[in-house]
């Protein structure tokens, strides 16, 4: 059930003040019944109210183990249908503001992927016994599904490698989408030579390469991107580094090839928030990945006499994280405490049946 334009035009009145009032009102009067999981790159106004924050595979596992009747998702469309396909079929997914979506998964879809697979399997003969397809957790529920009909798994930034390296021992060649930076900045930390990997052009026929550059790869790599991580520049970590020469770089693996090898650290938004935290007294760390995070990072980490500082000088948010406010989330559970369900996350069973099997075995690949 989707809102209509009245209850939403009500509720964008409110300020957020009185916003935080009301839904800690309702959290209040659902108790238990519903759980709020609140992605690392919300807008912090929304994120304090999350019973549970963190990246995808945590929340992932969150969604997996919740006994809430009700699952609020503050992320984008991709985390509520993982939350939906992961929960019991009795549990209710909830995206609090539909337009929240992925610019990245949107560079991957079915029609695409599957006229791929049509073509590796002209060029391969048989794609299911030569192909593993991963698919990043940042990818529409029926990609999973592909993925789970042909043998394949999903991965997160945390679990990448273990992911590759499962996918290694199945078949000789992988087919990861969409995002082709985890890809690369993945396989080369496994020691797979760039030669290895080729770029798929979904809007080219056989992806714009020939025979033999797919019959020599390794990783095949869909050509997508995450539009915030393509902002950072290497140039970026150069000037930074002229002014901290013993300053330290982490960036997130989503980042261009050039930009996770000039860093210090690459890893996902959890190992980020960890190994800063850890940081000596004095360090100054220069931060490659949503600038909410970096924020929360730089205001936690004052106190302790660690500079955190966001890496692009243009201001570069998740626009679509971003619209989750706390406005659409005290209408959602508003409307729970009076019996209504709104904007629910829902996957065909027989879609969520199939993309099940693959992230299951990814929780327990990642185990």
């Amino acid at each position: 059930m989707a809102a209509t334009a009245m209850e939403i035009q009500e509720f964008s009145l409110l300020d957020d003040q009185e916003c935080d009032a009301r839904i800690e009102a309702a959290k209040a009067a659902l108790g238990d019944r519903v759980v709020i999981l609140g992605h690392h790159y919300q807008r912090d106004e929304v994120f304090k109210h999350a019973h549970f924050s963190g990246d995808s595979l945590k929340l992932s596992r969150e969604a997996a183990s919740c006994d809430a009747e009700y699952i609020v998702f503050c992320g984008v469309h991709f985390m509520a249908e993982v939350a939906d396909i992961l929960s019991r079929r009795d549990q209710v997914a909830i995206l609090p503001d539909m337009a929240a979506g992925c610019s990245m998964a949107d560079m991957a879809n079915l029609r695409n992927v599957e006229r791929a697979w049509r073509e590796l399997n002209e060029v391969l003969g048989d794609a299911d016994a030569a192909v593993t397809p991963v698919t990043y957790i940042n990818s529409a529920a029926d990609l999973k599904a592909f993925c789970g009909r042909h043998g394949g798994i999903v991965c997160t930034s945390t679990n990448a490698r273990q992911v590759l390296e499962w996918s290694f021992a199945q078949r000789e060649k992988v087919l990861f989408f969409p995002d082709q930076h985890l890809g690369r900045n993945t396989g080369f930390g496994m020691d797979i030579s760039l030669d290895e990997m080729v770029v798929w052009d979904f809007d080219q026929p056989m992806g714009g390469l020939s025979r033999d550059e797919i019959l020599n790869a390794r990783m095949i790599l869909w050509k997508g991107f995450c539009s915030v991580h393509q902002m950072f520049r290497p140039q970026h970590i150069e000037n930074w580094k002229q002014d901290h020469p013993d300053g330290i770089v982490i960036s997130h693996p989503e980042n261009a090839f050039e930009v996770c090898q000039k860093s210090d650290f690459v890893g996902s938004t959890e190992y980020i928030l960890n190994t800063v935290r850890q940081a000596e007294p004095g360090s100054k760390w220069l931060v490659g990945t949503e600038l909410n995070l970096v924020n929360r990072l730089h205001h936690e980490m004052k106190p302790k006499n660690v500079q955190v500082q966001f890496m692009s000088p243009t201001v570069c948010m998740c626009s679509t994280m971003f619209r989750t406010d706390p406005q659409h989330l005290a209408w959602v559970l508003e409307n729970l405490v009076d019996g209504k369900v709104v904007n629910q996350i829902k996957v065909p069973d027989d879609e969520a049946d199939q993309a099940r099997k693959a992230l299951d075995l990814m929780l327990q690949v990642s185990n």
